[in-house]
């Protein structure tokens, strides 16, 4: 079950949430805080995976719980939910391009779509709540995506991709912002110039004049035609690279002079494609115009972002087939892994590979004050930090909401260990049956 904190002390959030975590009891649990200190501290120590600020509740620091969110992207993972009392202040925020913040919304939007959100968010929940859940480091993932011609479901999708690809260590905190942008603006083409049919003749006049796009898109979706088509998105992620593919319904429209064309600053809009090219590699669009794909180099074992907490203890730089630690050896120091891989001997037998997802090495000798159970060498190039037992139990004595923290990714190990068994000892089942001798022979 997701935990869902609602920092507000609007009456009409409330009920909204309520009756929803109602319909999806199962999925979701509610929490609601009506003090900025007390959201802040909730946050802290009981990590929840969705978060629904609302800007319109007076005595409560929004901005302040969203910088401390912010601050440590390490711990506080998940989704936003931002409230807002009218359209600019939508604007403003998505100007920030959070990776965080999920969607913004004003008040009776919120009350209208919550429910739509909420079925969203449990039917895409393996992009948001992954962190160090990646398991498939060789092979490859993919899927899709389809979207209606809303402005709110492609910025939902959006950040599903940005945050799921960030969490799982294939993007760093700094490509996820550019990433972040490049998905809206070619989403947003396909949306506005694609299905919508919006030239950049119309869309100059429209904000020329003042008008909101929103108000323009909401025009031309009362054409059933037009509101009947969709906004298809596709992805594969390698251990090398995430490819992803944008097709809208629309005519198309010449991409080769928009990609050649040169910039002019003085324009109110039409530099998406430009600015796209800037921020993610190998830009490509179909013959018609109506389909691009593009892709981004991840990160390989590479890097970990260090907890805001870790930032102070000593970073050791390991070079191939450098030892970390030796079996049987005492267990003064935990290392959580910055960058690199780690082979782990047990017995001089190679059991296991350790890399950035993993988190930590050496946690659970060094938990149950026990002996190395295994001797660990680098793999190449990394960096682990090296947190002595005394300086971490003064870290947790200090920030115990990270001991919780760090209990749920030793718990979600067990349980991948666990799952990991169930299949094992299945397969081997399947394999005794099939080499037995049937009394008949």
């Amino acid at each position: 079950m997701k935990k869902i904190l609602a920092i507000t002390t609007n009456k009409k959030v409330i009920s909204t949430i309520q009756e929803t975590c109602i319909e999806y009891s199962t999925y979701f649990d509610a929490g609601f805080c009506s003090d900025t200190q007390e959201a802040i501290s909730f946050t802290s120590y009981e990590l929840p995976e969705i978060k629904v600020l609302d800007f319109t509740s007076e005595g409560i620091d929004c901005h302040q719980i969203l910088s401390v969110i912010s601050s440590d992207p390490w711990l506080h993972n998940g989704g936003i939910i931002a409230i807002v009392n009218k359209q600019s202040d939508v604007q403003e925020i998505e100007m920030k391009k959070d990776p965080n913040i999920l969607i913004v919304q004003t008040l009776p939007a919120f009350c209208n779509d919550f429910s739509r959100i909420i079925r969203m968010l449990w039917s895409n929940q393996q992009f948001l709540f992954n962190r160090g859940m990646q398991e498939q480091l060789h092979g490859s993932e993919s899927g899709s995506f389809i979207c209606e011609n809303d402005p709110r479901d492609i910025r939902m999708y959006a950040s599903f991709l940005v945050n799921y690809l960030y969490s799982t260590n294939r993007v760093s905190y700094d490509d996820r912002f550019g990433l972040q942008t490049a998905l809206m603006e070619l989403l947003t083409n396909a949306l506005e110039h694609g299905n919508c049919d919006i030239s950049f003749t119309e869309k100059t006049a429209w904000l020329f004049s003042g008008r909101d796009m929103l108000d323009l898109i909401k025009e031309k979706n009362k054409n059933p035609e037009i509101a009947a088509k969709r906004i298809h998105i596709s992805y594969l992620i390698t251990s090398e690279k995430s490819y992803f593919k944008i097709k809208d319904e629309g005519k198309g429209f010449d991409w080769r002079y928009q990609m050649t064309r040169e910039e002019d600053e003085t324009q109110l809009h039409g530099r998406g494609i430009m600015l796209s090219q800037g921020l993610v590699s190998n830009i490509k669009y179909n013959d018609r115009g109506n389909q691009v794909s593009f892709e981004m180099a991840n990160i390989q074992h590479h890097s970990n972002t260090i907890p805001g907490i870790m930032e102070t203890f000593e970073m050791i730089h390991f070079t191939d087939k450098q030892v970390v630690c030796r079996q049987n050896e005492p267990s003064n120091d935990l290392y959580f892994i910055v960058s690199g891989r780690y082979a782990v001997y047990a017995d001089k037998k190679l059991v296991s590979v350790l890399t950035p997802n993993d988190m930590f090495i050496g946690e659970m000798a060094f938990l149950l004050n026990d002996r190395r159970s295994a001797t660990i060498l680098a793999a190449g190039n990394g960096k682990l930090l090296r947190i002595p037992k005394t300086s971490f139990l003064v870290l947790i004595r200090k920030n115990p909401h990270y001991g919780i923290f760090l209990s749920k990714l030793l718990a979600q190990r067990l349980v991948r260990q666990t799952q990991k068994t169930i299949k094992l000892s299945s397969k081997l089942g399947e394999l005794k049956n099939l080499m037995e001798i049937p009394d008949t022979i």
